[in-house]
């Protein structure tokens, strides 16, 4: 059953409700001067929620040493005009992740949190590519230095399945 969305829902993140084939790349090492990626396969199909102010990812990843599912909750807070979003992994069921919060300018979105990284504080952003005509993009990079610098260490790139 689809429940009936709210006429003033936000569109922002209509390019990725559907269905997908997702390529995975995943840099082995954060933070440590790694330059070697891992390449893996997975699909997701996302859904809209809260009457079009929310949305939920179901992901399906093909590790190389195992798959597990994941999920993505979204929410936008029409209050702030932002966007929170929180990551679930299947392998670990009770925690979510710490939100990253942010909104779009165009066709791309960013998204930023403060967390801890291997004992030591860290930014984490993700960014989301949409260009018109163009497939979905994401990214997400830790920061060990306050935002100065980035290093990118995943990048899903999402194909109409």
């Amino acid at each position: 059953m689809t429940l009936p969305l709210e006429s003033s829902a936000p569109t922002d993140f209509d390019f990725i409700i559907g269905d997908w084939t997702v390529k995975h790349r995943r840099l082995n090492e954060r933070l440590a001067g790694c330059t070697s990626w891992t390449e893996f396969s997975g699909r997701s199909s996302t859904r809209k929620t809260l009457g079009g102010f929310g949305n939920i990812e179901d992901n399906i990843l093909h590790f190389p040493e195992a798959t597990f599912r994941a999920i993505a909750v979204r929410s936008y807070c029409s209050k702030t005009g932002t966007w929170s979003i929180w990551w679930l992994d299947g392998r670990n069921p009770t925690q979510l992740d710490k939100p990253v919060i942010g909104k779009f300018s165009g066709s791309t979105g960013l998204f930023y949190t403060d967390d801890v990284f291997a004992g030591r504080p860290i930014k984490i952003r993700f960014t989301w590519l949409c260009a018109p005509n163009e497939d979905p993009r994401w990214e997400q990079a830790f920061s060990a230095d306050n935002g100065v610098t980035w290093e990118t260490n995943w990048v899903m790139q999402f194909t109409a399945a």
